[in-house]
This record gives structure tokens, sequence and C-alpha cells, in this order.
């Protein structure tokens, strides 16, 4: 049977039939840009109406006449008025207009995304927050997420920046282990790469996740609003301290919450233990210490590395000695212990007779080791005593004769510091990318925060004594001999370092009754009177 050939509309007029769609739908699209005002006031007309409606409905019946009454009033009002009809016609266009404009519609819960999101992490959660024997569980597989996550948030891109869970009260939630489980599952799910950080309230059986915002890197070292006695550490969240200081941060002014750490003879945490891995700015923050200690205080830097990276405070007014051999150190570290001892028994000579203490033991005294595992290395291997045995008597009776001890180190020196540092360095700081089990050896507790994906230089943790355990992002303070260097930065921290001391004949040694390597390295001091006693 032959086949009957299609009819010419549908064989040869196709690409006719396209062109006719296409212009119909231009058409149609340049007809609603054209019309889109008329749309928009019918749209707004409707509304009025509708909301008009339910007003009347809305009125009791006793009022009703009253509410006439006034309608009448206005509607003849404007018809006397001169152009009243005209104004009143374009103030109904306008409301018409305004109520029918295109509004973003809000959102009122998760979309489909996010509930798949939630319901992950509340399925996640049921092993760890339900039991055999619970009769009514609020974490079970299939259950219903809403009634354990009672507050949620997320960011344009679909990711929780924060979430409210409710947890049953048998949970563990007093042991660290229980709670270092849940959040690692939480960080785990919520998404890497961000710092997450955790508010435990046992009390009210609650857990707040909030992603953290990156710490500013750009204040450099200056000049912080501070009283005598107290250091700036670095920065932190606003919401950790309760106080702030101005700083300059690039070219403008403003208020940062500072890490303060006080010493003095009034001071629970005397002294400082910093401890990093390799470049991550453990030398920064020793130098921003030496530079704001020396504003009301002298300093002894002891560095064990023999890098050069204290070279800039060499000669400086304040600075009584930078020292990098072994030999120096440890005759350095010894009039240290006598000077302590000094000082000890000149005050309480003062106390006895009823005299203020000497000007000399209110002078701050800052002792500045930097290294000590590499000193103590090479002394075992020259069969002399560690550093570290020198810094006892400092560490134990520095706070009374104000005295400070800092001490910097890297993690694979922890084991070697000795108990005197442990016992009395209460202030500690943790620097670089480490994990929650490093900074734990360090401070002795977890932080409640993720550690970072990304470390820049001077990022860490401060805990002060017996305190919580805040983050810190210590100022910027390089090397100003360093060619890697800044200008602006090296500028900045040339500015800060004292002037050049004079220089000044030492005395004999059978005059001070120090040994002779101590008093060629302590010019200063016995050029301003210092007697130093055994």
């Amino acid at each position: 049977m032959a086949r009957r050939p299609l009819p010419r509309i549908l064989s040869s007029g196709s690409a006719s039939i396209t062109r006719s769609r296409e212009f119909a739908r231009t058409a149609a699209d340049n007809a609603t840009d054209v019309l889109h005002p008329l749309i928009t006031i019918t749209r707004g007309l409707r509304l009025l109406a509708g909301a008009g409606r339910q007003k009347w409905a809305a009125t009791p019946k006793d009022k009703r006449g009253p509410t006439l009454f006034l309608v009448a009033a206005c509607v003849l009002a404007f018809a006397l008025m001169p152009y009243g009809g005209l104004i009143a016609l374009v103030t109904m266009m306008g409301a018409a207009a305004w109520a029918g404009r295109e509004r973003t519609p809000v959102k009122t819960g998760p979309d489909e995304a996010e509930t798949a999101r939630l319901r992950s992490l509340y399925e996640a959660l049921v092993p760890y927050f339900s039991v055999a024997d619970d009769p009514g569980p609020l974490f079970s597989h299939g259950g219903d997420w809403e009634k354990a996550f009672s507050g949620y948030e997320f960011d344009a891109d679909g990711r929780l920046t924060r979430l409210q869970v409710t947890y049953p009260a048998y949970f563990a939630d007093s042991e660290a282990a229980s709670r270092a489980r849940i959040e690692r599952l939480l960080h785990a799910k919520s998404g890497r790469g961000r710092e997450y950080h955790f508010a435990w309230d046992e009390e009210g059986n609650q857990l707040v996740m909030s992603v953290l915002g990156a710490l500013p890197t750009s204040i450099g070292a200056q000049r912080f609003v501070t009283a005598p006695g107290e250091t700036v550490l670095g920065f932190t969240d606003g919401d950790a301290v309760q106080r702030t200081v101005p700083v300059h941060d690039g070219d403008a002014t403003r208020d940062a919450p500072p890490v303060v750490w006080r010493t003095g003879a009034r001071s629970t945490e005397p002294h400082l233990l910093v401890i990093g891995q390799p470049g991550s700015g453990t030398t920064t923050l020793m130098r921003s210490i030496a530079l704001q200690a020396l504003q009301h205080g002298d300093i002894l830097i002891v560095e064990g590395s023999g890098t050069g990276e204290y070279a800039c405070l060499t000669g400086r007014d304040g600075v009584l000695a930078v020292e990098c051999g072994l030999a120096g150190a440890l005759a350095t570290l010894e009039w240290a212990a006598h000077e302590t001892e000094r000082r000890l028994i000149a005050a309480n000579r003062a106390r006895q007779s009823g005299h203020p203490a000497p000007e000399d033991t209110k002078r701050p005294l800052w002792i500045l080791l930097d290294r000590p595992g590499v000193l103590g290395h090479l002394a075992a291997a020259d069969g002399r005593p560690d550093p570290q045995e020198l810094l006892q008597v400092p560490l134990r009776h520095g706070r009374a004769a104000n005295v400070t001890v800092v001490l910097t180190d890297q993690f694979d020196s922890l084991d070697t510091l000795g108990e005197a540092v442990r016992t009395h360095c209460r202030a500690r700081v943790v620097l670089g990318h480490c994990s929650r089990e490093q900074v734990e050896s360090v401070l002795g507790t977890e932080p409640h925060t993720t550690p970072t994906p990304d470390v820049p230089p001077g990022r860490g943790y401060a805990r002060l004594g017996t305190g919580p355990v805040l983050r810190l992002q210590v100022p910027a303070t390089p090397d100003p001999y360093d060619e890697a260097t800044g200008e602006a930065q090296r500028q900045a921290v040339l500015g800060l370092l004292p002037g050049r001391q004079a220089p000044a004949e030492a005395p004999a040694p059978a005059e001070t009754g120090v040994p002779e390597p101590v008093a060629a390295r302590t010019v200063a001091v016995a050029a301003e009177g210092m007697a130093v006693t055994d």
C-alpha cells in the first residue's frame, strides 16, 4: 500500500511555525513589560479590596455606622476640595501600586537541601544521644529532628553557621571525652575547612555550635593602651573578654579585644610559657613582649637557637644582655638568680626597718629565654648544668622580687622542660597548627573550638591560669633586620625600640662580687650602682 504524503503545511512549513511561535512569545513579553504598571495597580487594588472586606468583617456591628459616617465625610471632603478628585485618584493609585509591588518571598523554614542536611545530622547523633531503655527518646532513627534542633542558621551556600541542639539529660556532658566525640562528629558533618565554637549549657542540656570568623592578622606592633604590669599577648574574639583597646589597623583606628597578661607582685600567673611549631610565631610573640616590657623595666634575652632574631635589641636602653652562646647564657642566668636573691634580701631588710622597698627592687626585670631545650642539650654534651636549673630561684620567688620569666620552645622539646617551669609558668600560649591533644598537653584542657584549617603566623590559643581557653592572634612584630620584612612593619618595630645606651666602663670583678664573665655582660647594671651579692 503506498504511503500518503504529509500535508504541505506539516512538511515544509515547520520553519514558518517556529518563527510564528517566537514572534508570539516576543509580543507577549513586550506586552507584559508595557502593561506591567497596570498589572501591578490591578493587583494592588485587589489586595486593598480584600483587606477592606476583612477589616469590615472584623468591625463590630455597633461600630459600623460611625465607620461609614467617617468614610462618607472623607469622600465629601475630597469632593469639595479643589482638585480633590484628582488627589484622591493619585493617592489611590499610589497605594495600589505600593500594595501590588513584587515582594521577595520571606523564607519561613529550611528548604529541601537544608532539611536533608539537618536530618542527616540528627540521624548521625542518634547513637550518641539515645539509650535502649528510654521510653520517650528525643533521638531515634526516623524521629522528629525539629524537637532536637531548636535553632539553626545557614549561609548563602546552604552550609550551617549556627546550630542549637537539645540533648537528653542522661548524656554525660560533664566528661571531656563524651563532649569531644560530639564535637568531632558535628565538625565532620557540618563541613570541614571552618572553625567551629561549641558552647555547652550543662544545666539546660543545650549545645550551641557556631562558626567563628578568622581573627584579623593586620594588627602590627604598636604602643598599646595598658597600665604598668599589663602585657598584650594578642587579640581574640569580641565576646571572649570584657575589654577593648584602641589599635591602629592599617590606616584606620578601631577597638580590638586584647588578651592581657598581668605580671607583678599581685599577679596569679607571674610567668609565661609559649609552645609552638617551627614558624608558628613564638619568636614574634617574644619580640612583642620585649618591646612592651622595655617601657617600664629591664630585660635579659637568652636565645638558644642562635639565629640572631633579637639582634635589633642589642645595646638598647634597658636591655641588659642578649646572649646566644652557652657560656654567656649560663653566666647571665646565674646573675639573674643572684639578682633575684638580692632583691628579696633588700626588700625584706627594708620592711623590717620600716622603710619602703629600694627603688632598684621595684623596677621590673624580665628574663626572656628562647629555646632552652637547645641550650640544655649543649650543656649536657659539655658536662655543664642545665640552664633551666638556674631558673628555679626566679621562677619560685620572681613574683615577690618583680622578676618575670618568659620561655618559648617547640613541641619536640616539651618533654625537656623542668618541673619548676611546668609548675610556675601558669600562663600558657600555644601557637601554630596542632591537634586538640597537643593543645590539652600544654594548656591543661581542650579548647572549645576546632583546629583552624589555615594557620597564619602568630595564631593559636592562650590560657591564663585556670581561666578559659581563648583564641589568640599575636600582633605582627617581625625582625626589622630581616630582608623579607615589609617597610611598614620594619618602621613600626624600629619606632618602638629604645635608644642606644651610652658605653660605660665595667667595674672590676672584685668590686661587684660577680664572676668575671658575668661582670662583663652586666655593664648597664653596674653603671646603675646595683650591688650583686652571692
